[in-house]
């Protein structure tokens, strides 16, 4: 572990990975306080300690947090098996290191722009930024084990 913690390009990856994956706790947390505070609780179990089985019910905001939350799952999880994968090709640290800064920084505003119900195209734009180092990982991966195959 400590070889590949000294793989420079690796240890940028591990660092923006960490923040990504602390970002889904947040909004996860997020997700649990505007359920507590709108008192909408997905299971009957949980209304009966905060009020009673009619808070059994859905709200539009903690619905809101729910998909930010579910589209953080859906591409952060796939970046960080890409970014991990990538990080072993060799590319180089400063051109990593842009490809990792773009999608953290594209995924914040994302959840941003979902939580706060930012104006469109706000969260797409954000959406798409962060597809572009993805797909330039993916493709650099096949090249690079293409030249192998």
């Amino acid at each position: 572990m400590a070889a590949l913690m000294k793989n420079q390009v690796f240890s940028c990856f591990v660092f923006y990975g960490v923040l990504l994956v602390m970002k889904m706790y947040i909004i996860a947390i997020i997700t649990g306080q505007v359920r507590l505070r709108k008192k909408a609780f997905a299971n009957p179990e949980d209304t009966l300690r905060h009020g009673g089985l009619q808070y059994h019910r859905q709200d539009p905001y903690v619905e809101r947090c729910r998909r930010a939350h579910i589209n953080d799952i859906e591409n952060i999880l796939p970046f960080l098996f890409l970014g991990a994968i990538y990080s072993m090709t060799g590319p180089g640290l400063a051109v990593a290191r842009l490809h990792f800064l773009i999608f953290f920084l594209a995924r914040v505003l994302h959840s941003v722009a979902y939580l706060f119900a930012l104006q469109a195209p706000t969260r797409s734009l954000a959406y798409i930024v962060a597809q572009i180092p993805c797909i330039s990982m993916a493709l650099q991966i096949l090249m690079a084990v293409w030249q192998y195959a």
